[in-house]
């Protein structure tokens, strides 16, 4: 047998190298560059008062040991007693010295989650305030200024006050209690049923941690699709553990609610909202939840959808199911979030349009405790849909957004997609109501019309993989909800430079090669899977390649050829008043800007109209021709991300630079394979010959209609 002896220099080595493999997500704390600004957070935590107690202030502490001890070099030295000689103060606004440092504005500015965080003379000597006015604000405001020591920040001469534009800050887990998670693409659900109660996973701490890193204050922990089982005693008693786990890290847990659990579980015959014993047993069911978990967010729910029961079973109406939720939960402090996410195949109208027909009509019914969850689009989370009419048409009932995390149409884990900038355009589109302030970001945060509450949540790409979501530049995109959740204001440029320079490299540079790569890959996916307004034309059921031609669906709208009715004289879906007239859901001013083909422009054009192929496009070109350049188009931009990424070689760790290396190699095979799928489909309608600058398909479109895929990940088969 050989043995292996180690050297001191290299048990050394063994000891303190490791692989980046992307579990410490932005929160990597790498060392400062030697020099002013390393010196500068050296002395700040060389004397550290925080005069304060408790579960989450414990949190702090450990947060700004592991943050300078990476970035410094050197442990924090701490005082509890605020008569000495320090130079940062990390306080409570009910800190007896706060009135000296805080105006009563700032005060009010920070609210129950914001910070303060300044730089005050004291005794000739600079100190810098972390203030706020709870545990939860503490907490954001430390990890903000070790976001700006890991992004080279200078901490000095600051005088910042924030505090979040939306309430809820959260994501929403897809997953099953069988550990499968619906249309997710990192591995199995980190939580672990079968071992909860009683073994915490340090998983669930390093989530709850960096979620609390970004703001997010939420979590819905199981599937939309429900499962009633998480309502009996023994699942609760698992929640609560999680729930225990979360709270020094200012995060609340939901659970999805079964519409017809009274039915599975409480043994009842009906789940008829308005019968009396139906809401006794919601009402007891919340009294059991919050006698666990006394700070129980609420419940999150899908019915009437895709086969979910709900209260039109009974004849009822959303509204109805919704407050008898809500009015269970009211005493408690809770909220119940409806997902507005409902179409019927019983309805032959657009599907587009049957969210705003069934809520517009209840605007002004709902409790106040109700939130409507609206998607970002209204469609299904396509890689680019226009805003969701019911944006700014809910006056009188809190409307929050739903957004997808995990990208279902976004080529799963293997496509690097930044979705901010898709974000963006939705939280930035103007919904044209008569006055200020009427942007969807807008409306969310309840500045449009007081909603007393407000959301924000994104559909989870979190799973067991090592690194969490998959791909790592997946993780960008849970990095991005939380940052725009807090500040729906901030650019996406900003947010892929935090980090990219967190995640990857301090280099500022190189950051900012990968930001240009970040920011460009959403309109290269656009351009290979959907461009020109074309939507919903991937693979049935698991949604994974192209499938345009597919027809064989039991509902009409789960056929790709409902979407985009190419046909011998054009492509595109009539949503004018000639057509289903979807357009006459949004204001006015949209009516018109979208109303005509050359007012639509190539992003909606196939959204709402039907165009000839020898339409003239305003580049000079057929609308056949402006196509296939785009498919061509999305697959060069791919292309160009790979050249850009082997650059970044000396910059970038081993083993995620070769992962991210053999994942875009996946991508361009497969925008190339978009591209080849749907041109030579869509062919046999324009009868008209590629553009040469567009590649030969590489198979025959039979051949490409042949693949089979029974079992892509996150589909259930």
């Amino acid at each position: 047998m050989v043995k292996c002896i180690l050297t001191p220099a290299l048990l050394l080595l063994a000891l303190f190298s490791h692989a980046e493999n992307g579990y410490e997500l932005w929160l990597r704390y790498k060392p400062l560059p030697a020099g002013g600004l390393r010196n500068q957070y050296a002395s700040l935590s060389s004397a550290i008062c925080l005069p304060h107690t408790g579960a989450t202030l414990q949190v702090i502490r450990q947060e700004l040991i592991t943050g300078f001890e990476g970035m410094v070099g050197k442990k924090p030295t701490f005082a509890a007693n605020d008569s000495g000689n320090y130079g940062m103060l990390i306080a409570l606004a009910t800190h007896r010295k706060m009135a000296a440092y805080l105006s009563p504005s700032e005060l009010q500015r920070m609210g129950n989650e914001g910070f303060c965080i300044k730089t005050l003379v004291r005794n000739g000597k600079s100190l810098l305030l972390i203030a706020a006015n709870t545990p939860a604000g503490l907490l954001y405001g430390t990890f903000h200024l070790l976001r700006m020591a890991a992004t080279l920040q200078e901490p000095l001469k600051l005088n910042l006050v924030t505090a979040p534009s939306i309430q809820l800050r959260m994501l929403n887990h897809w997953d099953n209690l069988n550990r499968h998670v619906e249309r997710g693409y990192a591995g199995e659900s980190i939580w672990k049923w079968h071992t909860l109660p009683d073994y915490i996973d340090q998983r669930y701490i390093d989530y709850a941690r960096a979620n609390a890193s970004i703001g997010i204050n939420s979590t819905v922990l199981t599937n939309v699709n429900a499962n009633a089982t998480v309502l009996t005693t023994p699942y609760l008693q698992k929640v609560k553990a999680l729930a225990d786990v979360f709270r020094p890290y200012g995060i609340k847990v939901y659970l999805t609610a079964r519409f017809s659990a009274p039915i599975e579980i409480g043994k009842l015959k009906t789940a008829d909202p308005l019968e009396a014993q139906v809401q006794q047993w919601w009402a007891d069911k919340a009294k059991e939840i919050y006698r666990l978990i006394p700070d129980f967010g609420g419940f999150l729910v899908k019915a009437n959808s895709e086969g979910q029961p709900g209260p039109q079973n009974y004849g009822r109406n959303h509204a109805h199911g919704a407050n008898m939720l809500a009015r269970a939960v009211l005493p408690f402090g809770g909220v119940v979030i409806w997902r507005a996410f409902v179409y019927s195949n019983e309805k032959p109208d657009d599907r587009f349009k049957q969210a705003y027909d069934e809520f517009v009509p209840l605007d002004g019914q709902f409790d106040k405790n109700v939130i409507i969850q609206v998607k970002n689009g209204p469609i299904d989370f396509q890689p680019r849909e226009p805003f969701h009419p019911l944006f700014g048409a809910l006056p009188k009932t809190a409307t929050g957004m739903e957004f997808q995390l995990t990208q279902e149409y976004l080529g799963f884990a293997t496509h690097l997609v930044y979705q901010a900038p898709m974000f963006k355009e939705v939280l930035d589109a103007d919904t044209r109501r008569p006055a200020a302030g009427s942007t969807v970001g807008d409306v969310i945060s309840g500045k449009s019309f007081g909603y007393k509450h407000s959301l924000m949540a994104g559909v989870a790409n979190i799973g067991s993989d090592i690194n969490w979501t998959g791909h790592p530049f997946a993780q960008a995109n849970w990095y991005a909800l939380g940052r725009l959740a807090w500040n729906p204001a901030m650019d996406a440029a900003t947010i892929a430079q935090e980090w990219a320079s967190q995640t990857f490299t301090g280099n500022a540079q190189a950051a900012s090669a990968i930001t240009n790569m970040m920011l460009g890959s959403h309109q290269a996916l656009v351009n290979y899977m959907t461009p020109l307004g074309l939507h919903h034309i991937m693979g049935y059921g698991h949604h994974y390649g192209p499938a345009p031609w597919y027809n064989r669906a039991s509902r009409d709208d789960w056929n790709c050829t409902y979407f985009h009715r190419a046909d011998s004289l054009g492509i595109g879906f009539n949503r004018t008043a000639s057509g289903s007239n979807a357009l006459s859901q949004y204001h006015s001013y949209w009516q018109q800007q979208w109303g005509t083909p050359a007012a639509a422009g190539e992003r909606w054009l196939l959204w709402f109209h039907h165009v000839p192929w020898n339409y003239n496009m305003p580049d000079g070109n057929t609308l056949w021709h402006t196509l296939c350049l785009r498919y061509q188009q999305g697959v060069e931009g791919v292309r160009a991300m790979r050249n850009q990424w082997r650059s970044m070689q000396p910059y970038i760790d081993k083993e995620r630079f070769g992962q991210i290396t053999m994942l875009l190699g996946i991508q361009e095979k497969e925008a190339a394979w978009w591209r080849d799928a749907c041109l030579s489909y869509f062919q046999t309608f324009s009868r008209m010959p590629l553009p040469p600058q567009v590649e030969k398909p590489a198979f025959s479109l039979e051949h490409l209609k042949s693949f089979t895929f029974p079992y892509a990940p996150g589909s259930g088969q």
